[in-house]
């Protein structure tokens, strides 16, 4: 089966927007490689569902803020199926923190997870991608991130910084069949342990003129797109899935 298919990297894959985009790529027929550092039960839920859906998937737990555990994502992915075909580098945290609070550890920390984990993912799939001469990597930024977090100072850094990337990766990996874009989503309803980040997304509702909340199979749609033939020819592009709040 595996030799029929590509394949696609999702990162914190276990839940919300990573659990859905891993499942909506399954349906269009591409093997999925799941990813959490924790909740492991998580994960390996999503991989059974989309085995049901005619693909194959494996489990990779690894701490993408973790140089060598994100290479590891890649090198197994690699060892099963051959290839790395999708990049998805979903997987973020978003502590908050005023800017002069922040310690160097957690700044260290956000910009490993929330950016340089891409870095790390992207130069160990690209090889792969090169030789099929054909391959798609998308990042994620977020609105708040883009506008300027005033207690998250450091995810907006990392996530302006993964905007960069896209825009690099874009210019110098296309003439070899290779697109990169990056999605920002707005409010994005989940079901997020933390009670204050949940009461954050929640208030949001206000600032989008559809005037609720958008759902994680709604970002899963974008990148079922941008991966297709049809979304081809977008490339070094930031999508804004947000309801239409302005940021």
């Amino acid at each position: 089966m595996a030799k029929n298919k590509r394949t696609a990297v999702i990162t914190g894959s276990g839940r919300n927007i990573g659990r859905a985009t891993a499942l909506g790529l399954a349906k269009d027929g591409f093997n999925v490689v799941i990813n959490g550092s924790s909740r492991e039960q998580d994960c390996q839920q999503v991989a059974a569902e989309a085995e049901k859906l005619g693909v194959e998937a494996l489990v990779v737990m690894a701490d993408v803020g973790v140089e060598k555990e994100a290479q590891e994502i890649a090198r197994q992915t690699i060892d099963r199926f051959g290839s790395v075909d999708v990049l998805i580098n979903n997987a973020a945290i978003r502590p908050a923190g005023g800017f002069l609070e922040i310690s160097p550890a957690e700044w260290e920390r956000v910009m490993a997870v929330d950016l340089t984990s891409a870095v790390w993912l992207s130069r160990a799939c690209l090889p792969s991608m090169i030789k099929n001469r054909w391959g798609r990597i998308i990042n994620f930024a977020g609105m708040n991130a883009l506008q300027g977090y005033a207690s998250r100072p450091h995810v907006s850094v990392a996530k302006h910084g993964a905007w960069g990337l896209t825009k690099a990766l874009a210019k110098e990996f296309s003439p070899q069949g290779i697109t990169t874009n990056i999605i920002s989503p707005g409010p994005i309803s989940s079901d997020h342990i933390d009670p204050e980040m949940k009461a954050h997304i929640e208030s949001q509702v206000s600032r989008i003129p559809l005037g609720r909340l958008g759902q994680p199979a709604e970002i899963a749609a974008t990148v079922s797109w941008l991966v297709s033939e049809p979304g081809a020819f977008v490339n070094g592009q930031l999508i804004q899935v947000n309801g239409g709040a302005q940021t």
